[in-house]
């Protein structure tokens, strides 16, 4: 048994770190989702399987529902989104060049 306890706890550091360093707020919040149930491991490696269960149905059930609903309200596309794909970029050179006016 300690050695779950060892590799769920590097797991959920791992996943922290992820969390840190990742620029797309749903890549965070699913490596969230991974850190919070590494550290339920933990806590049922522990012996503790209540704090466990609390801890999935707290954290990962509840917050992490509210923060998804956070970003898809906060609409957090970035200029990124604005930009003309490759594939229609074609088109759009060739209205350009016939004198019609882009759309």
């Amino acid at each position: 048994m300690n050695y779950v306890f060892y590799i769920s706890a590097a797991a959920a550091c791992l996943a922290t770190l992820m969390v840190i360093t990742r620029a797309h707020a749903v890549h965070a919040l699913l490596y969230l989702a991974v850190s919070l149930l590494a550290v339920a491991m933990t806590f049922f490696s522990l012996g503790a399987p209540f704090a466990a269960a609390l801890e999935v149905i707290v954290y990962a059930g509840a917050i992490l529902v509210l923060f998804v609903f956070v970003i898809f309200l906060l609409d957090l596309r970035g200029p990124a989104a604005q930009v003309v794909p490759h594939q229609l970029l074609a088109v759009h050179l060739l209205r350009v060049l016939r004198g019609g006016l882009p759309h």
